[in-house]
């Protein structure tokens, strides 16, 4: 017989078992135990939010070495175009959001810092960080394009090393203790009735997300199909094996191998596509940006914080950057982006594990539609480096 192991449950379903159990603790907890998570709450999130300028540092740092190392002119391009299409993802999850969401979020609560006068912790350990996320954000630039330029390989090893660490710390720490941590979030929303409101709001923007991310891949492989002259819905069809994939795995890197195969069934050359889709698994992130847009504006309107499109738009060009660091895990894009949504939305504690509970239940649908984009981005570089091979013969 076989020997039952929690580590053997998916993320996913920990954070949802978390959710239900923390709102059935809401109704019954005694006070002496709502307190005593409100304690290990407090404490995490004061460890999170030590942890966030050093995530950026390494995670971001080494992201920018890896991309400078042999740059050129196929690296370029197709950094370019996952940039852009990030962005563009973001745009128009904003314009959305600010449309749809307001009709969707009808009433809102009190701030939800106020909960936590419903479960004062025993204690309290003060944890500040080390450096700023802004100080953070701006060294992890200067060390990683200084190490691209310079080609140091002492300094790229102590980049490397410390990404292994941080990355140790969100695999090792953060994500296993998140689901005890959504546990004590959404036990102190129920005891103050935010809960409700909530959760009504999640399962009616799931289902924008989805056709927002329907559609978002219509776009990309249109623009695909102009620049090639291809038919953009065969090859979104052709690439849907690839979706499936990344929706059972959560891992844009796991699916590589099916990505690349029905890349070069709809037509790119293999050399190129072994060049940029496993670029792309780590730099184009789509579905994340969507994702994870969508539902910072969602929390912001549910509490009634004023949203200014120039805030957005800096949110959304540093998130486009920050993300490319983001761990191989499942959750590993939020990870990336919880210093961004703390320095330019204002995030508390609270509404980052917010975040992070609702992000990870939509994840394998924002990893799919990241996936299925790199065949559109992969179809415009195979493009765009046929017509300068063909000008080079003429020359």
């Amino acid at each position: 017989m076989k020997k039952f192991s929690l580590s053997k449950i998916g993320l996913l379903p920990r954070i949802i078992i978390a959710i239900v159990l923390g709102i059935g603790a809401g109704y019954v907890f005694p006070e002496w135990a709502a307190r005593s998570f409100a304690t290990f709450n407090y404490v995490f999130s004061q460890f999170l939010n030590f942890i966030v300028p050093l995530l950026i540092i390494g995670l971001v740092a080494p992201g920018i070495a890896d991309l400078g190392k042999g740059a050129g002119r196929l690296l370029a391009i197709t950094t370019v175009l996952a940039y852009i299409f990030t962005v563009i993802s973001g745009l128009s999850a904003y314009g959305v959001a600010t449309t749809l969401f307001p009709s969707l979020i009808e009433g809102s609560v009190s701030d939800i810092k106020e909960a936590t006068a419903a479960a004062a912790p025993w204690f309290k350990v003060e944890i500040p960080a080390a450096i700023g996320v802004m100080t953070a954000l701006v060294l992890a630039f200067v060390l990683g394009l200084g190490t691209a330029v310079t080609g140091s390989e002492r300094i790229k090893g102590v980049l490397d090393d410390f990404r292994a660490i941080i990355s140790s710390v969100i695999s090792g720490v953060l994500i296993p203790l998140l689901p005890l941590y959504i546990f004590g979030v959404f036990m102190k929303m129920t005891m103050t009735g935010e809960v409700a409101g909530v959760l009504s709001i999640f399962l009616k923007i799931i289902f924008v997300l989805i056709l927002m991310a329907i559609i978002l891949l219509i776009f990309q492989y249109s623009v695909a199909g102009v620049v090639s002259g291809k038919n953009p819905f065969k090859m979104l069809w052709t690439m849907l094996p690839a979706y499936a994939t990344a929706v059972g795995t959560q891992s844009s890197a796991a699916t590589i191998p099916v990505t690349l195969d029905r890349a070069i069934k709809i037509g790119i050359r293999p050399s190129i596509a072994s060049f940029t889709i496993p670029l792309c698994a780590t730099i184009h992130l789509s579905g994340s940006m969507l994702n994870i847009t969508s539902c910072a504006l969602a929390l912001m309107m549910f509490h009634n914080t004023p949203i200014e499109f120039g805030m957005v738009f800096e949110f959304i060009c540093m998130l486009a950057i920050t993300m490319v660091a983001a761990p191989g895990v499942p959750g590993g894009a939020v990870m990336a982006a919880l210093p961004v949504l703390q320095s330019v939305l204002g995030f508390n504690e609270e509404l980052l594990a917010l975040m992070i509970a609702i992000y990870i239940a939509m994840d394998s649908i924002g990893t799919a539609t990241n996936v299925t984009g790199d065949g559109a981005i992969s179809v415009i570089v195979d493009r765009i480096d046929r017509i300068g091979k063909k000008e080079e013969k003429v020359a």
